[in-house]
């Protein structure tokens, strides 16, 4: 039976606030993960989700606040801050390393939405990540989102966050949007999407708010994964779902292709982006794959070169 310890640890001075799931008590030192979850979201959604999952399959998993959230110190609150992100990272890290129960050379770093971009930032500079599994992850850049947006709108709406970093700076004061809005524009999440998931029970949790920092949207539309992904030397599985609308399936096989060996991609046959958040139907293979992987890319005995080892049928198809 797995149990949760409540943790906490620092980043730049910053205490963070994290759930360590930790799996039955077996001998010797465990494999980790670390999970880094979508915009806006708090430990007791996905990546508490995820972390439950994989102790259930015999990892320590630490799913945590990053500052800025839920129960994380940090100011202003609920703001998207790219560079911290990937520094908590860093420190989620170190603190795994040096828990009793953890094998500082098997630790891996799964990310998933938003977070797949900080995990590889992470991954790409940081020798102690093992091994790297993004799931339903955003793949964004600048240019790909000004395409998305047309040229017009982007430049209309960075026009307007460049109005309120000024307002901000006249009055001092910190200006909010929604974090999601099912009627669109402004969110951090515009959609009956991600509503279907942060704004009803499904996602309810005490430890979030429906708000964003309205500047967190400029912080989301900057980032960039692009420049890291062929910098990722740690072992790469992709896990994304083919019927994904708010990040389709050709960016994920675009970054699958971008990434050096070793490498594998998993599709599967899903009809939205959120069911890879909670849907078993979906996270099990998920974690199935991710966890075959992990064995094998944390075992420093075996030979770098992977072969398939994974039936995704009836729910996907999958590529190595």
């Amino acid at each position: 039976m797995t149990t949760v310890e409540k943790v906490e640890f620092s980043s730049d001075g910053y205490r963070l606030a994290g759930n360590l799931h930790l799996p039955e008590p077996g001998t010797g030192q465990r494999g980790a993960v670390v999970l880094t979850g979508p915009f806006s979201g708090v430990k007791e959604q996905v990546t508490g989700y995820y972390a439950e999952r994989f102790a259930a399959r015999g990892y320590v998993a630490l799913a945590f606040d990053h500052r800025n959230w839920g129960d994380s110190e940090g100011q202003p609150r609920q703001h998207e801050d790219a560079t911290a992100k990937v520094s908590d990272l860093r420190a989620a890290i170190g603190f795994l390393a040096a828990r009793p129960e953890v094998d500082p050379e098997r630790i891996a770093l799964a990310g998933v939405c938003l977070g797949g971009i900080y995990a590889t930032q992470l991954a790409a500079f940081d020798p102690r990540v093992k091994a790297v599994a993004l799931i339903a992850a955003a793949y964004n850049n600048p240019e790909l989102i000004r395409d998305r947006f047309g040229t017009e709108n982007f430049a209309a709406l960075t026009a307007e966050f460049a109005r309120i970093a000024q307002r901000q700076s006249d009055t001092g004061e910190v200006e909010y949007w929604p974090a999601v809005n099912p009627e669109g524009m402004p969110a951090g999440n515009p959609g009956p999407e991600p509503y279907a998931y942060y704004g009803t029970e499904r996602g309810a949790t005490p430890g979030w708010e429906n708000r964003c920092t309205a500047l967190s949207v400029l912080q989301e539309l900057t980032l960039d994964v692009d420049a890291f992904l062929p910098l990722v030397t740690a072992p790469l599985l992709i896990v994304h779902g083919s019927g994904d609308q708010a990040i389709p399936a050709a960016d994920a096989e675009a970054a699958f292709a971008a990434a050096p060996e070793p490498k594998e991609l998993l599709l599967l046959d899903t009809s939205d982006h959120i069911g890879l958040y909670d849907d078993d139907t979906y996270v099990l293979p998920a974690i199935d794959r991710a966890v075959s992987f992990f064995d094998r890319s944390l075992d420093r005995s075996l030979d770098p070169v992977f072969a398939p080892a994974f039936d995704a049928s009836p729910h996907g198809s999958d590529r190595s």
